[in-house]
């Protein structure tokens, strides 16, 4: 039934784009600044699986020259998303100790309290 729509050769897409519903809801309904980080790094992760689901080639291999291989998969998308990740995770500790700083400078993490804190210094 679903094979007339290529439901199976989609299911990664519908999968990523779950992912990133359930990371922007997170940031957008959370006031906790570590939920917020989180969602973010969720909403990361099903980029990260976009694009290594893209770079996959049926059949292709390793790009090692060989008469015997007619198709090859690119390792650029790869070596990309190990760099995403490094990234993400030196921006996921930046995050993290920025909440850290407004802990001990508001008392709290929660967004919507730091923001009434400093409109009331104001």
């Amino acid at each position: 039934m679903f094979e007339n729509f290529g439901l199976p050769g989609l299911l990664n897409y519908w999968f990523v784009f779950l992912l990133m519903m359930i990371g922007l809801y997170i940031v957008i309904a959370h006031e906790n600044l570590i939920k917020k980080i989180v969602g973010l790094n969720v909403f990361q992760v099903s980029v990260f699986v976009f694009y290594i689901s893209i770079a996959k080639i049926k059949g292709g291999t390793a790009p090692i020259l060989d008469s015997n291989v007619v198709i090859y998969s690119n390792p650029l998308p790869h070596v990309l998303i190990l760099t995403a990740i490094v990234v993400g995770v030196a921006t996921t500790a930046l995050g993290l100790a920025l909440v850290v700083r407004v802990q001990e400078s508001f008392g709290t993490i929660e967004d919507d309290e730091v923001r009434d804190l400093e409109e009331r210094d104001e």
